[in-house]
């Protein structure tokens, strides 16, 4: 009897530790080709927002980390993609967060270049009511278009705001909280970008450092 308990129960362990190496090697497999997907998806964005013609470097792979909650939404710190042509900087692609969207963050990544001007804008990732804030997406609706090459030309710039706040960007509607909160964050990144403009184009590329 206490044989065969024994043998039953290394049995048992055994299948415990084969389940457990499958799982992780599926989760490993799994972890590697969702990452692939995540950086094949933010190379295209990235490509849309910061024109081919204008840099000659692989964006992806001059990439930053920078941290202000104040300016970005969001306390950890982000990455942002440094442009350069011929070795100089010609534009940045920061991503950056609305903390107070309709249904929580809304997470975004913005180009700007040296001058200060918007050169495009996605949405990465939220969680608004479809059919009325999900129009910050780009395949249910142009609206981000607008931001193209808009400028903010100082904290007290009162165009960057939706027309609802005196602004020159339009509402949705029945939803003007996911728009408001989506200017009042690229208004915040470009706020940031021009105040710390020098600083960010020189930094060497380093996704592993905070500098701040």
């Amino acid at each position: 009897m206490k044989r065969s308990i024994v043998k039953n129960a290394t049995l048992l362990g055994l299948f415990a530790l084969l389940c457990t190496a499958l799982v992780a090697l599926v989760n490993q497999f799994t972890f590697e080709r969702i990452k692939q997907q995540e950086d094949l998806e933010l190379m295209r964005t990235l490509h849309q927002i910061i024109p081919d013609d204008m840099h000659d470097n692989a964006l992806i792979e001059h990439c930053i980390l920078i941290q202000d909650a104040a300016a970005l939404g969001v306390e950890e710190p982000l990455p942002a993609y440094i442009a350069s042509n011929q070795g100089e900087p010609v534009a940045i692609a920061i991503e950056t967060v609305a903390p107070d969207g309709y249904n929580g963050q809304i997470k975004l990544i913005v180009a700007i270049d040296a001058k200060g001007e918007v050169l495009g804008v996605r949405t990465l990732n939220h969680n608004e009511t479809p059919g009325l804030g999900d129009k910050i997406e780009l395949r249910k609706s142009p609206w981000v278009f607008g931001f193209n090459g808009q400028s903010l030309q100082d904290d007290q710039d009162k165009r960057w705001a939706v027309k609802k706040d005196g602004g020159q960007f339009d509402q949705f509607t029945g939803a003007t909280i996911t728009p408001r909160a989506y200017v009042g964050a690229m208004r915040r990144t470009l706020l940031y970008f021009n105040t710390n403009k020098q600083t960010l184009l020189s930094r060497p590329a380093n996704c592993e450092v905070n500098y701040e």
